[in-house]
């Protein structure tokens, strides 16, 4: 698992995004599907938290996709259960609020609940990080994590990238 705060974040995110970009016009659908400008982003997290009902915890909806690769908004408002993802690394930024993060170590009475998602009942031996906005994480599929919410919220630009296995 990587993991970057603050101004490296940015950095990081540019030199991911341009690297991406050129062998996303490859791969970009011709339908416009493969951009969503700063005020879409503003705009889909607003409309997001605007039609949250009292005691969600979690909100996600796709911003752009090409095929099996998803940018995702996803909106925590309370604490998920520990998860992993056999199938998808997970690449996320924090927009706004701020959480935890646990990664590694082992994910403790885990059950399949679907081909791309594995939950637990707690992750044993994991790292602990605080995460605020900038920040980058990058992981690898199969990698045991879990966000806890610190605040009234946590807002995240994730993207699922499948692996072949």
């Amino acid at each position: 698992m990587r993991f970057f705060s603050g101004n490296v974040a940015v950095a990081v995110t540019s030199a991911l995004l341009c690297g991406a970009v050129s062998q996303a016009s490859a791969l970009a659908p011709p339908d416009g599907h493969d951009f969503a400008s700063g005020d879409a982003v503003r705009a889909q997290v607003a409309a997001m938290l605007a039609q949250m009902k009292p005691g969600q915890g979690f909100a996600w909806r796709p911003l752009v996709q090409d095929g099996p690769r998803v940018v995702a908004i996803e909106i925590w408002k309370k604490p998920g259960r520990p998860a992993t993802h056999p199938t998808e690394a997970e690449y996320a930024v924090v927009l706004e609020g701020a959480g935890t993060l646990v990664t590694g170590g082992t994910l403790v009475a885990p059950v399949t609940r679907a081909a791309n998602l594995v939950e637990g009942e707690r992750i044993d031996g994991g790292t602990t990080r605080p995460l605020r906005p900038g920040d980058v994480l990058l992981l690898p599929a199969g990698v045991p994590h879990w966000f806890g919410i610190t605040g009234d919220r946590l807002v995240l630009l994730g993207t699922k990238l499948p692996v072949s296995r």
